[in-house]
């Protein structure tokens, strides 16, 4: 189940991610913890997100950009 939509819409699923990093969770295991996602699909959720610029990743720690702060 992909995060982003062949359109390049969040998908439920990355909805539910960006809520969690909206809410202040930066780590894949706290945005697993609050969106109630697996951790190895936020994972690979995440990756989807910051390609397609809805997050930005430093060392491992995420945050929501301007374009994913406007989807959520």
């Amino acid at each position: 189940m992909p995060c982003v939509s062949p359109d390049g819409k969040p998908t439920e699923s990355g909805l539910k991610m960006l809520g969690a990093l909206k809410a202040g969770k930066t780590s894949a295991e706290d945005i697993a913890a609050e969106s109630g996602m697996p951790l190895y699909r936020v994972r690979s959720g995440l990756r989807d997100l910051a390609a397609a610029g809805f997050a930005a990743e430093s060392n491992g720690s995420y945050t929501l950009t301007d374009q994913g702060l406007a989807a959520v």
